[in-house]
């Protein structure tokens, strides 16, 4: 079996996204005196874990349904150019399914929780591997229906970072929700630009994102609602806990934010929002690195 199909297929462009997350929440949590190493590893192996699956999981759905055969990207899908069958995707998709079950008990069993609050996390936990198959696998996968920014500003954003906080912390503090909800927002981002590029096969294919049902012009004004109220979303939050000018580091990607707006709303080529995925993926990654830090300096 060849490597070079599976990583390509894992689209590791999407990782730092994945982790930008895990790294915002424990960084809140260090903030406050409660960093947990075991937790902050267990959780980005989990993380990533679980974007691979997601990953290859949306990869074959799109391959059932068809999604795939009148795709604008540059970067081809395994299954579709036939370089991994079916069946080894499925059986790639257990094998990920076990390991991101073990990681995650393990992670929460790490955190030394109360019984019922370790069940309600478990349960938090089987949801998102339910959800990471039920974008585009199943009858009526949820990404076929506009409903996957909902998704990802939920798994990314709130249940991301605040419950890595819970975890390292054991406790709830409700001004999480404003960075928590900041990289939901960027996330949904990236989900849109996404959809942006996409929008022809999807909508030839069936795939009724939310791009398909709005159309390209109102995508482009939400994707820059998007970005902007996260922007400000992330200013409020550091007014609110504010101990030290070193917090506002983080303004030093709102170019990089700005940029992605224009190029998004003056593209001309389907193919430039490639780069534009990448690019906004990365600057929220800086933006979490440069965020948490600011915290703890």
């Amino acid at each position: 079996m060849l490597i070079k199909p599976w990583i390509t297929a894992a689209r590791l462009h999407s990782l730092p996204l994945t982790v930008s997350n895990i790294f915002l929440g424990s960084m809140i949590a260090c903030h406050q005196g409660k960093f947990n190493l075991i937790v902050f590893l267990l959780g980005m192996a989990t993380a990533i874990l679980l974007q691979i699956l997601s990953n290859y999981a949306n990869d074959y759905g799109d391959f059932i349904s068809g999604a795939d055969r009148k795709r604008v990207s540059k970067f081809e899908r395994a299954l579709q150019s036939g370089k991994i069958a079916p069946k080894q995707m499925r059986h790639m998709l257990v094998i990920l399914s076990f390991l991101t079950l073990v990681t995650g008990i393990s992670l929460i069993v790490s955190a030394a929780l109360p019984i019922g609050t370790i069940a309600v996390f478990i349960a938090i936990g089987i949801l998102c591997i339910i959800a990471a198959f039920t974008y585009t696998m199943g009858k009526k996968p949820y990404g076929y229906s506009g409903m996957g920014d909902i998704a990802v500003f939920i798994f990314f954003g709130i249940v991301g970072v605040c419950g890595i906080y819970v975890l390292h912390t054991q406790q709830w503090d409700w001004l999480v929700l404003l960075p928590a909800t900041t990289f939901g927002l960027f996330s949904t981002g990236v989900l849109n630009i996404n959809n942006i590029r996409d929008e022809e096969s999807d909508r030839l294919s069936g795939k009724n994102s939310l791009v398909v049902k709005i159309g390209i012009e109102k995508a482009k004004i939400y994707h820059t609602c998007l970005i902007l109220v996260a922007l400000l979303l992330g200013i409020v939050s550091t007014i609110l806990d504010f101990h030290s000018a070193f917090q506002f580091i983080y303004l030093l990607t709102f170019p990089s934010f700005f940029m992605n707006i224009r190029k998004v709303r003056n593209y001309t080529q389907s193919t430039i929002l490639d780069y534009e995925l990448r690019n906004l993926s990365l600057t929220t990654f800086f933006y979490s690195v440069t965020y948490g830090l600011g915290l703890i300096i």
